[in-house]
């Protein structure tokens, strides 16, 4: 039996979104003055201009509000959305080179103008999403383009996947590391999940045999050389051969690439791949549920051989839980997983909802301290994370 109400649980997600997350996006991040959106922002709304924008952060609030604009009709969503598609078209893209720059200043000059694929992939993920809500021609003829761009430049075809990152003039670069957390490799689980995540939006607006033959391609790379078939959780960097680098487990992309990969394999008439994986997400939903679930409901960010590494609560992982115990409980039938879902939002609602600044606080230390100088907006802070999983649980609540 479900410890939850269906239709009450939709109505949660649903004002939260609807009054929280997507109004505070709106009214607190947009640069009026010189276009785009804020920097950052701390969680008392202190606002941080001099840190420099990311590709990454407009395209997905590009691909929230034009997602917003195509459940719910609001012109505010797609004014937003518009706002967005602008900025990165005129301010992100490289005309000379192609692509999106990593960051711009709050001026709209280049501070880092290399080519990561993962902000090439967000990019695909928003532009196709803006299409599919306005058939603007030039969006869609741009996440071609990109499309292009990764097949060129960032797929390896002698050994499969994507390489991280190229120069400005895609050459290549000594270090493309995605963060300063991240190793300095050739491949990573986290750029190939996000390329998965944007050619299966793609699909839904360009159907190209190129593309559908690499999607599944992708795919299939993650479950011979990504999915760890002793563990059942996602290895994480890699060389051009597929010999991991780091035995850590990181709990959010675990279940975050369960649903995702359940959603790629589903644009395919495969049955038996769909089988496959809907078989393996379940196996790393359990490996999640079993090695990293907290008896409030959340999940630390990461765990190495010897024990966590990094003990404290992000948003995104939280959310992710959400979807990924959820997509769990379709698939088998197993109340666990769908108590576990449950008990994310309920730490959600207890824990991130920060009720005095409005949207939610997006890091909370090991000891629960959060402090109010860490961005509620900023480089990495997005609405796309939160937004997309009540998006996701308000669909799956209905079935």
């Amino acid at each position: 039996m479900l410890p939850f109400y269906k239709s009450e649980f939709r109505k949660e997600l649903e004002e939260e979104l609807m009054g929280n997350i997507l109004p505070f996006w709106m009214s607190q991040t947009v640069d009026r003055v010189n276009g785009g959106f804020y920097g950052a922002l701390t969680n008392d709304l202190k606002i941080h201009n001099e840190v420099p924008r990311t590709a990454i952060l407009c395209a997905r609030i590009l691909w929230t509000y034009a997602n917003a604009f195509r459940i719910y009709r609001d012109k505010d969503f797609l004014e937003t959305a518009t706002w967005a598609y602008d900025y990165l078209r005129r301010i992100f893209w490289d005309s000379e080179y192609g692509g999106v720059y990593w960051t711009v200043d709050y001026q709209g000059r280049p501070a880092f103008d290399r080519k990561h694929h993962y902000a090439q992939a967000f990019a695909i993920y928003g532009l196709s999403e803006y299409f599919r809500v306005t058939e603007d021609p030039k969006s869609l003829a741009l996440a071609q383009e990109l499309f292009h761009l990764l097949e060129r430049y960032a797929f390896d075809p002698e050994n499969g996947g994507y390489i991280e990152g190229r120069s400005r003039k895609w050459e290549s670069l000594d270090d493309m590391r995605l963060s300063e957390r991240d190793l300095n490799c050739h491949k990573s689980m986290n750029t190939m999940l996000h390329i998965l995540e944007a050619y299966t939006n793609l699909m839904r607006a360009w159907d190209d045999p190129t593309l559908k033959k690499q999607h599944k391609a992708l795919i299939n790379t993650f479950l011979a050389h990504i999915v760890n078939g002793s563990t059942n959780h996602l290895k994480l960097f890699f060389d051009d051969q597929w010999n991991s680098l780091l035995d850590n487990r990181s709990y959010g992309h675990d279940i975050e690439g369960s649903w995702l990969l359940v959603e790629a394999a589903g644009m395919h008439e495969d049955p038996t791949l769909l089988k496959q994986v809907q078989e393996t997400a379940v196996k790393i939903a359990k490996a999640v549920y079993m090695d990293g679930l907290e008896e409030d409901g959340s999940l630390p960010y990461e765990a190495g051989p010897k024990g966590l590494v990094d003990p404290g609560k992000a948003w995104w992982v939280q959310a992710e839980a959400m979807v990924g115990f959820y997509n769990a409980y379709q698939i088998s039938g197993q109340d666990a997983f769908a108590k576990a879902s449950y008990h994310s939002w309920q730490y959600i609602q207890n824990k991130l909802v920060d009720r005095n600044y409005g949207e939610w606080i997006k890091r909370i230390a090991a000891d629960g301290t959060v402090k109010p100088g860490d961005f509620k907006t900023g480089p990495w802070e997005c609405p796309y994370h939160h937004s997309r999983a009540c998006f996701e649980m308000m669909e799956r609540l209905v079935k």
